[in-house]
């Protein structure tokens, strides 16, 4: 049973977005941003009560700005998703979640070492060049 709901074009959309964030970290790295666009579709809190789907999620806009800089500026975002990132895409949305971004809703490149919080929210760890942020304890009990 998939985590979220989603059709095809979900899938070809997440694909998309997953390669334009994290393209040069291979595979793990394009896993690891799904995990976060699922959870923010599965979590009911924060910035997240009114994003139930997959086009919810890459379209959202937070202070003015889309949240994943990928749709304003990401060439790569534009192109179509190839075949390898589908399949990626689907096994985030089936069932695949892991450390650091199984519960994590945000993520970013600092170019420098990870703080230790983001906006409150604490550090659950890095790959390659992201940090990965789940919500502090208690206040998303729905993304867990």
């Amino acid at each position: 049973m998939p985590i979220v709901k989603y059709t095809s074009p979900d899938v070809d959309l997440m694909a998309r977005m997953m390669r334009a964030e994290a393209v040069g970290e291979g595979k793990q790295g394009m896993l690891y941003v799904g995990n976060v666009i699922v959870n923010r579709a599965k979590a009911d809190c924060l910035d997240f009560t009114d994003v139930r789907t997959i086009r919810d999620v890459i379209f959202q806009v937070q202070g003015g700005n889309y949240s994943f800089e990928a749709v304003q500026k990401g060439s790569l975002f534009y192109r179509r998703a190839r075949s390898v990132e589908k399949r990626l895409a689907e096994k985030n949305l089936k069932f695949w979640r892991q450390y650091p971004a199984k519960y994590a809703l945000w993520y970013f490149n600092p170019y420098a070492p990870c703080p230790p919080t983001w906006y409150g929210e604490p550090l659950t760890g890095r790959y390659k060049n992201h940090c990965y942020y789940e919500p502090a304890a208690g206040t998303c009990p729905s993304v867990y």
